[in-house]
Parts: structure tokens; C-alpha cells; sequence
């Protein structure tokens, strides 16, 4: 599992001009005092994609995007072949602050002929990476270097652009940071990318011209191997949320009341902040909430379609119906749901003091935010730490 410890592993500077060499760890701007600087964002189970430090034609950061085929264990025991990028679906997280101009370096390994969408951003019509319309279509084997100055802050990300390849898993996030941070500041701050795929009995591959959705997953994991968000108790956080599947996906916090502050076009004015505990993040829509986490306990994060609460729906075998009655007619043993706890199965540190059979609760597009007493978070961030901030 590739996972992005960085707001695990101590306090991190902001995503700034200037990085110390050889360690990937982006230091403020010179004059920018610490506490102005936005935090980077962790995007649980997917790692964050390092930039090469550049300074040739106004370019300050540049990044190198392979599109190719990808294995992703959506839990222990169902692995599917998807479409990714640099050996991840979804791919991995790049961040920027507004004002930088960035290169793309977008590398095709697919068997068919690909272009890179960047949704939301306003680039030249050149960069847009629509095949056809704005570009050549990238041949395998092919690169194409995308270029532009960032404009814009909030939460964006980039696709293909071709609809069967999206089904097939291609999208990542792109957050753009304002040059000073948000307020009120946020001490956490995480990504979630939202799918569906229609994943058939026996079959490993996604049946992209299907619509019986049966595996629900965010940034590539299904309950309960999404790996748990975890705050501090007294901590602001934030989430930021994207959706780029076939339906529209009603977001649901437990215990706590946020305000919805950014959606895809930016953060939104104070004065229009909506209070609520269900967002609807509709296709490819992105939607920003911030609370305060002031109550303690595993706060459930789900979308609230019932069938996206499940791993594997089939059909039933047998009858569908009671003939001539209904379900109250039905003779005894007749099933709905299953509860199936399997917390061995997906151990991990962001687990630890977990509710025994907390995992049979927890199927299809659901994780936990942990609001945690500062001493088990800091029990868990240093056994993250002696593993080396990542976990199997």
C-alpha cells in the first residue's frame, strides 16, 4: 500500500519556492513566515508526486506523469487490473501553489492512444488535452509536455480524457495552495478521490461499458481497507473530496457539523459557507468541508447510498421475490445484509484501539475520521514512524 505520511511524521513547512536538496520536503518562500504557509495535503493510501526542482524558461516545478497499467488491491484478496498513473490508481497527488509555472512530462506506456485533461484550470486552449479538439492524441510510447502558469487556488485534478480510460481509473488530485494559507488555518488536511467500478464475477478487469456497480472505493480502497483519517482532539480539518465516477455521491460525517468552504471552482467567499453533515459531491465535482474536531471517537465518512455502503453486490441466487407475498411473508433465514468482521485482514497503525469488529461496518465507499487525546495520536504517529511511514 503506498500511503502519504507527511502530516504523520512531525510538522512539515508549506509547499514554498525552495526545497532543501535530496529531501523532497518544500520549505516556506523566503520572507513567508511558517504559520502562513498551507500545510501539505495527505492523501491516505495514495503517495504525493515530488516535483523536480527547475528554473529554465520561467518553469519552477516540473513533473513527470507515466500513464499505464496498474494492479490495486481495492482490499486484501480482490485485486484489479486498472489504469493508472506512476504505478498507482488513483494517481498520485501533485501540489503547487498558485502563481507557479509548471511542466507536465506526460509519458503513454497504454495500448491505445491517450491525452491529460486538466479540470478546472484556466490554461491556454493549447494545454486543455482534449484529443482532437486542442492536441494530437499521445501514441503509445508517445510524450507530451504540457506547460502553463497557475492562475487559481483550491482543489482541482487532472484525467484522461478519454471516458473509457476514466472508468478504468485515470484521475488524480491536484491541489493548487493560495501563496498564504486559508483561514481559519486547518491542521489537517486531507484528499479523497471517489469511484465505482463494475467489477464482474471471475473478471479482474473493470467492465467500463457496465452499470452494475459492485465495488465503491475512495483513493482506491474499499472499506475496510481505506486506511482511517486521524486529528487530533481540538484540531481544524480539512476534506477535500472528488468525484469522478458515473454517480453522484451524497458525503456523510458523523458527529460533527461542518461548513462547506471550496468547490471545484476555488474556495468559496465566508458569507456563502453552508453548514450541513452530507455534501453532495457530484460527478466530477469537488467539494471542500472544514470542523473543528472537538468531540473524541471513530467518526464514520460515508457516501449514503445504501448499495455504495457494500463490497461485491450480485445478484441473488434463486428467487428474487416471495411469489405472491412480500418480504415480511418470508420464512426465516432470509437475509439482507451481512456483517463480517475481518479486522486482522487490515491491521494497520491508524487501527490501533479500534473497537473489536469495528471493520464489518465498514464496506464500500466508507472510512473513519479517529479524533484522537493527543497521546494515542502520538502512539500511532511514532509506531508509523519505526515503520518507516509506510505500511504493507
Amino acid at each position: 500500500m503506498h500511503s502519504n505520511r507527511r502530516g504523520f511524521l512531525g510538522a512539515l513547512a508549506g509547499v514554498g519556492a525552495a526545497a532543501i536538496p535530496g529531501s523532497g520536503i518544500a520549505q516556506p518562500a523566503a520572507g513567508r513566515r511558517r504559520d502562513e504557509a498551507p500545510i501539505p495535503v495527505v492523501t491516505p493510501d495514495l503517495p504525493t508526486l515530488p516535483p523536480r526542482q527547475v528554473d529554465t524558461a520561467g518553469v519552477n516545478k516540473e513533473f513527470h506523469i507515466v500513464c499505464e497499467p496498474v494492479r490495486r488491491a481495492f482490499m486484501p484478496g480482490r485485486t484489479v487490473d486498472c489504469w493508472g498513473f506512476n504505478g498507482v490508481c488513483p494517481g498520485p497527488t501533485i501540489e503547487v501553489t498558485e502563481g507557479d509555472r509548471v511542466r507536465l512530462v506526460v509519458e503513454n506506456r497504454l495500448p491505445e492512444p491517450f491525452a491529460m485533461h486538466w479540470h478546472g484550470f484556466e490554461i491556454p486552449i493549447g494545454m486543455d488535452g482534449v484529443p482532437g479538439v486542442t492536441q494530437d492524441p499521445i501514441a503509445p510510447g508517445g510524450t507530451f509536455v504540457y506547460e502553463f502558469t497557475l492562475r487559481q487556488n483550491g482543489t482541482f485534478f487532472y484525467h484522461s480524457h478519454m471516458p473509457m480510460q476514466e472508468l478504468m481509473g485515470m484521475v488524480g488530485l491536484f491541489v493548487m495552495h493560495p501563496r498564504n494559507a486559508y483561514r481559519p488555518r486547518v491542521d489537517r488536511d486531507y484528499g479523497l478521490i471517489f469511484q465505482i467500478w463494475d467489477i464482474r464475477p471471475n473478471s479482474t478487469i473493470p467492465a467500463t461499458l457496465g452499470m452494475d456497480f459492485n465495488w465503491f472505493t475512495i483513493n482506491g480502497k474499499a472499506g475496510p481497507a481505506a486506511t482511517p483519517l486521524l486529528a487530533k482532539l481540538g484540531e481544524r480539518v480539512r476534506l477535500r473530496m472528488v468525484n469522478l465516477s458515473m454517480m453522484h455521491h451524497p458525503i456523510h460525517l458523523h458527529g460533527f457539523t461542518f461548513r462547506t468552504v471550496g468547490t471545484e471552482g476555488g474556495r468559496m467567499p465566508e458569507s456563502a459557507w453552508e453548514p450541513g453533515n452530507t455534501v453532495l459531491v457530484g460527478v466530477a465535482q469537488a467539494r471542500d468541508v472544514e470542523f473543528e474536531a472537538q468531540y473524541a471517537g471513530d467518526w464514520m465518512l460515508h457516501c449514503h447510498l445504501p448499495h455504495h455502503m457494500m463490497n461485491q453486490m450480485a445478484a441473488l441466487v434463486g428467487p428474487r421475490h416471495i411469489p405472491g407475498g412480500s418480504v415480511a411473508d418470508a420464512p426465516p433465514g432470509f437475509r439482507q445484509d451481512m456483517f463480517m468482521p475481518m479486522d486482522r485482514m487490515v491491521d494497520k497503525p491508524e487501527t490501533r484501539g479500534m473497537r473489536p469488529g469495528w471493520s464489518a461496518g465498514m464496506m464500500g465507499m466508507m472510512t473513519v475520521v479517529r479524533v484522537l487525546p493527543p497521546d494515542v495520536f502520538d502512539a500511532i504517529e511514532a509506531e508509523i514512524a519505526a515503520r518507516g511511514g509506510e505500511v504493507a
